[in-house]
C-alpha cells in the first residue's frame, strides 16, 4: 500500500488551533451529518410506537443523533489522520530563546524563585527532562535589568507604572 502524498498548503486551513485539510473537513462534516441525522430519524422512528409519549421518543431520537455524531467522530478520526507535523527539540537547541523563556519567567509576579523551594518530586522531574541544569545557571540579564528597577519610585511595580 502507497503512503498518499500530502496535501497541498493552500488545501490546508487551521480550525480551532489544528491544521485540517479542507476537503477531508468537508467529507467529515458530511459524513457526520449523514450518520447523526439517520440515528435520530431512524430512532424517532422505532420509538413512536414503542413509547406512550411523542415528546419523550423524540428526546430519545435526539440522543440516538447525539450518539450518532460521536460514532461519527470516531469513524472520520480512523479515516483522517491528522495533518500536523510535531517537531521536538530540547531547551538546549536554542539558548536565545531559552534565555528569552526565562527572562518572561522571572518578569512574573514571585519570579523566578530558587531550586531549594521546590519538592523533590518536581526536581527528579526537572533532571529526567534536561531542564534541571537550565534553572541551575545564573540568569545572564540579572545585571541589566537592576538598573531599570532602581530608576522606579519606591514601591511602584512594573503593573502600576503601565
Amino acid at each position: 500500500m502507497e503512503a498518499k502524498s500530502p496535501a497541498p498548503p493552500w488545501r490546508l486551513a487551521e480550525v480551532w488551533s489544528d491544521t485540517v485539510d479542507l476537503r477531508q473537513l468537508a467529507w467529515a462534516i458530511g459524513i457526520g451529518i449523514t450518520i447523526s441525522v439517520a440515528g435520530f430519524f431512524a430512532a424517532s422512528r422505532w420509538l413512536r410506537g414503542m413509547v406512550a409519549s411523542p415528546e419523550l421518543a423524540h428526546a430519545y431520537a435526539m440522543l440516538a443523533g447525539l450518539a450518532g455524531c460521536v460514532i461519527a467522530g470516531v469513524i472520520c478520526a480512523r479515516l483522517f489522520p491528522p495533518k500536523r507535523e510535531v517537531i521536538e527539540h530540547t531547551s538546549t537547541h536554542d539558548p536565545a530563546w531559552r534565555a528569552e523563556v526565562l527572562a518572561e519567567l522571572a518578569e512574573q509576579p514571585g519570579g523566578l524563585g530558587t531550586l531549594d523551594d521546590l519538592p523533590e518530586a518536581v526536581v527528579r522531574e526537572l533532571k529526567e527532562l534536561g531542564l534541571y541544569d537550565l534553572f541551575t545557571e545564573p540568569p545572564a540579564a540579572a545585571p541589566a535589568a537592576a538598573p531599570a528597577s532602581s530608576a522606579r519610585p519606591q514601591g511602584a511595580s512594573k503593573e502600576a507604572l503601565a
